[in-house]
């Protein structure tokens, strides 16, 4: 049989799908002050072993605190509004400024932050590379400890 995982079953074939309504989300995960994140697919909530994927919302006129996300990638998707992505290279704040459609990469360990400057509330959506929301808020975007 073609590309059947060593001693997996007929079972390991028929897993079920999951669907997460939005309704479902969950807000009971790591914060950072100044958005709200949302589960949507965990270990925790569907069972999953190598991603994590979520919503985050930036209301109006609104930054957050500065963090990072430890060991894990994070893949971000624009979906609405103008959320501003804030990281310190070679001792500056570099602002990144997608739009909805856009993506942005967030290595492991980056320190960085979101802001939304406009009247409209932002939302994008997140996976990573591991099970939980890792969050580290720190006290600056240079800091290398939590606070």
């Amino acid at each position: 049989m073609a590309d059947r995982p060593s001693g997996a079953g007929q079972d390991d074939w028929h897993r079920p799908l999951r669907h997460v309504r939005a309704a479902e989300l969950s807000r009971d995960t790591a914060q950072t002050s100044g958005m709200t994140r949302s589960e949507a697919v965990s270990a925790r909530t569907v069972g999953s072993e190598r991603v994590w994927m979520g919503q985050t919302l930036v209301g109006p006129r609104t930054t957050s605190g500065d963090h990072h996300h430890g060991d894990t990638e994070t893949a971000i998707y624009v979906v609405s509004g103008h959320p501003v992505f804030v990281f310190a290279e070679d001792g500056r704040e570099v602002r990144l400024t997608p739009e909805p459609g856009d993506y942005v990469f967030v290595p492991p360990f980056a320190p960085h932050r979101e802001e939304n400057p406009t009247d409209e509330e932002a939302v994008v959506v997140l996976a990573r590379s591991s099970q939980e929301a890792v969050v580290v808020n720190l006290p600056s975007l240079l800091a290398t400890e939590p606070n």
